[in-house]
Order: C-alpha cells, then structure tokens, then sequence
C-alpha cells in the first residue's frame, strides 16, 4: 500500500505515503468536520502499519477504539466514493493522559524537560529564566538529581540560601525570582502539572507499537482536562516533539513514516510565544521529517499558524470557514491563496460554501508537488463516531499491552531526599508481567497472530519493534565506556538499568535538554 484515500471529488483524493512525512494540515470552523477527517486519517494511517499519536479534545475522538454502528449514509457515502473494501472496525488503541485517570500516565523527568521547555510552561521572565538555568546548572555541577516537582523546589530553595556565594560563578541570584518561581511551580501543582513529572518516563518506543497483523497503534491521548491548562497542553506536545526529534535516527526518504503526529488546536502552540521559540519550532517541523515522523496541525484558521510553519505544511484538507467579518474575509483569501489553482473551482467562494464533511483538498503526489486543489467529501470512518464509555474505555486499558507499565510511580532518592540528607531505599516496584488475552487485538505479542475482535491477522506480523530504538539521551561529551554501558539499548530493561540510565541523563554539567533546550544556547 502506497496510498490511503481521504477524500474523493473529481477524482480520489489518496495520500501518497512516501511524502506523508512532510506534514499537514486541517483547518475549519468549529463543526465543520475536522475530527472525523482527523479520525479518518488516523484509522488509513493505522492500516497501513504506521503508528498514530493524536489529542483528544472532546473526548469524541476515542470511538475510534470501537466500531463503528451501522448507517446507511455512512455506506451509502463510501460506496459513491468507491469505498469498495469498507467495513465498520475497530482500531487498535492506546490510551494516554497525563493525569492518569482516562489513559495509561504520561511523565517526564524535569532534567529530560529542562529549564527552556519549563521557563515557557511556567510563563517566566528573562530574569527568571536564568535563575532556573542556575539551579539546573548547579543540580548537573553537585550530581543532583531532577527527577520530579519536588527536586526542582529543593534545588530553588537551595539555590536561595547560597545566593551569594553562587553569584561569582554562575551569576546573580534574585530570592525575588526564586520566591515568583515557586510560586507559580506551585500554580502549575494545584492544575495537575505535578503529576507529569517523575518517573516512569515514557518511552517512546511504547508510542510506536504495532500490532501482530501489522497495524500501527493509535496512541489517543486524553486532554479534554489538558486543555483547561493550554501552557502544560501546548508545552507537553512541543517536549514530546523534541524528544522525537532527538531520540530517532536519520532515515531519509522512506516508503511510510515511522509515526504521525496530530497537533490538535494548534494554535495553542506559537500564543504569546516568543520569536525564538517560534523559530525553533518551525526549525523542529523542518527538520523532523528527515527521522520519519509526519506532523499535522488541527486548527479554525489557517492564520492561526506563523507562515515559516504554514509553509512546510505540504497535505491540506481545508474545511468550510465563515466570513462574517472583514478579518474573517481576510482569513478565507489567505486560505485560498495557499493551494495550487484549479481552474474549474473558485476556491475563495468555495471554502464559505462547503457542507459539513465536505472540503477543499490538496495532497502532495509523489514527487512532493501540491496536487490541484479539488472540493471533495470526506471518507466515513470505520470506527465509532463519538466517544467509548467508561466501562469500555477500562476494559480497553486492562486489555491494553502497555497495562500496568506506567501506572506504579515511582519515587526514588533524588535532589529532595540528598538535600534533606533522607536517603531511603525504594521498594521494587517493576510492572508485574501482563498476561495477555488472545481475545486481545494486540495478541500475546509473540509474534504468532491470534483470533481477535479487531480482525484477524492472517500474516505473520512484523517485528514488535519495527524500528530500531536509539539509546536514550546521553551527554554531549559522552565516550566513556561506563556511561555508554548505562545508557544501553534494551526496549524493556529491567527497572535498575532504567534508573542507571535516568541517572546518566541527568548528571553531567553538558547534558542535552531535549532539542529546544540545546539549541536555544547555541
């Protein structure tokens, strides 16, 4: 399979998947279609063995674990689409939030975060900001280790009471910034911010699962709740970027992408960013299709996006939009300015004319040029329109492969326990095996196909890890030995490597902070 159809007019509307690395985006009114075109993506990306990473704002998006009800205008448009293999299925789902209570948990380190990503989250200033890069500089400088909320507010506290001291080696420190930075540390506590820091971190391997009969997972990551706190929301999307971007190696053109990646309310993202930041995320959206990843924006208007991002966006399906007001009008001529002519259709009256389900679409073919931009109707999707229940989604996380990985935390000795001179031993608590259920979609793993309610394989399936993991993040000097044996490969290792590695990543004055944070100090 080398396209998957997303829409048809005049003719098919199929993305080449040789150039669906090079990203994309959807845009419309509120109501207009965008989640069942998101949805329709996901699930043909999916088929075709390439893992999904998307955003659940509504809560709407996780049918798509379950099939879809029988309907005959569902039917009816796939077959005047020429749908001819359509079928309600599920898709094989991983549920993911941040807060732990609709999906497996999300977490980070602080040290894997680091003082760029989390000076934008907590909305500092210039002078802050650098009285954050002191207490991380100090932490690396005394082999503290920044493991969670509570590290981070020792390590302040600690920065504080030897401000003066401090001052002639790594700068002047303000008890001032460090009192406003504990404070909003604190906000951000009191909006479930703390829940995201500390470990297990996710790995990024466990985004790209595949399951025995080839499908790429749908990994949905709950944020209904996030998005009340659109800083943590638009910051977590832009660490887990980075993180992409650092961890996969170079693979140049391929024949799919290794993950997509849909960045729902996108505009999130660049609000009161500052130049740098921006500029750095349009150099990530650059450069990240060269590691096989594809990222589409989700968002109202077109505008919503700085033209340096809009420009590398080469698959567009743009919905209908309204224009009540002159900004509106403006936003409708940016938007059609933005797709290759079709001589046949007046795209400014057309995008204010489209009905729900319906859009201008304009997909690269396989030389990477824009296709002719056509109004077409979106495919149905397979899945279910609307969301799971609550008994659905639990038994759906009790099925799932990754149960019981991330949902232990763990708490070990760390800048907090070595600063309050209260080292204790942690309790062993690796994830207990998982006994999988051959009713499972996900079968046992093994690499032998099994009976299951999302369709059965009828090949052997790939490799479980179709793509090499790289070792986790390492310093920038890195060639010690020891430390290259630390920071071992091994997809699942045991839970003592997993803290020896989290302790390398953390140590050393050099260490890399994830993309932004690295480049930002070149």
């Amino acid at each position: 399979m080398t396209d998957i159809l997303i829409a048809a007019g005049d003719a098919p509307c199929l993305l080449h998947l040789p150039t669906a690395n090079r990203h994309g985006l959807i845009a419309g009114a509120t109501g207009t279609g965008k989640t069942i075109t998101l949805q329709v993506m996901a699930e043909a990306f999916s088929a075709a063995g390439v893992p999904v990473v998307c955003a659940d704002i509504k809560g709407d998006l996780s049918g798509i674990a379950m099939p879809g009800k029988p309907n005959p205008k569902l039917e009816s448009r796939a077959a005047k689409l020429g749908v001819t293999d359509f079928a309600y299925r599920a898709s094989p789902v991983v549920f993911w939030d941040v807060f732990g209570q609709q999906g497996h948990p999300i977490r980070a380190t602080i040290a894997e975060m680091g003082p760029t990503l989390l000076a934008r989250m907590l909305d500092l200033t210039e002078a802050q900001e650098g009285v954050l890069n002191i207490a991380f500089a100090l932490a690396d400088d005394e082999g503290l280790l920044l493991l969670d909320f509570k590290d981070l507010r020792a390590v302040l506290s600690h920065v504080a009471e030897r401000a003066s001291e401090l001052g002639t080696e790594y700068g002047n420190v303000s008890k001032a910034s460090v009192g406003t930075i504990q404070r909003k540390l604190l906000m951000l506590d009191q909006q479930g911010g703390e829940t995201f820091f500390g470990e297990p971190a996710l790995e990024l391997a466990d985004l790209m699962l595949l399951t025995p009969d080839g499908r790429g997972a749908i990994n949905v990551l709950a944020a209904d709740k996030l998005i009340h706190s659109p800083r943590l929301y638009a910051t977590f999307l832009l660490w887990l970027l980075s993180e992409l971007f650092e961890e996969l190696p170079e693979v140049g053109d391929m024949e799919k992408p290794k993950l997509v990646f849909f960045f729902d309310e996108a505009h999130l993202l660049f609000n009161d960013a500052p130049k740098a930041l921006v500029e750095k995320v349009e150099q990530v959206v650059r450069l990240i299709r060269s590691k096989g990843v594809g990222i589409y924006f989700v968002t109202q208007n077109p505008l919503d996006l700085p033209q340096t991002v809009l420009a590398q966006l080469g698959n567009r399906v743009q919905h209908a939009l309204r224009a009540f007001t002159p900004a509106d009008q403006k936003a409708v001529k940016a938007a059609a300015e933005t797709f290759r002519t079709n001589p046949r259709l007046n795209v400014s009256s057309a995008i204010t004319e489209l009905e729900v389900g319906e859009a201008l679409v304009s997909l690269l073919d396989g030389k990477g040029i824009p296709g002719i931009v056509q109004r077409a109707k979106i495919a149905p999707p397979r899945g279910r329109i609307g969301p799971v229940t609550p008994e659905e989604r639990a038994e759906l996380m009790q099925r799932s492969p990754l149960a019981g990985r991330y949902e232990q935390a763990l708490d070990r000795d760390s800048a907090y326990e070595m600063l309050n001179g209260r080292a204790h031993t942690v309790a062993d608590a690796a994830p207990h095996p998982v006994a999988f259920d051959p009713s499972n979609p996900w079968g046992t793993m093994s690499g032998q196909p099994q009976a299951s309610p999302w369709g059965a394989a009828t090949a052997p399936p790939p490799s479980r890890a179709p793509y090499e993991q790289p070792a986790r993040r390492a310093p920038a000097q890195q060639q010690d030995p020891l430390m290259a044996m630390l920071l071992g490969d091994g997809r699942r290792e045991g839970i003592a490597q997993a803290f020896a590695k989290s302790a390398a990543r953390s140590l050393g004055g050099s260490v890399v902070r994830g993309l932004l944070g690295s480049i930002l100090k070149r």
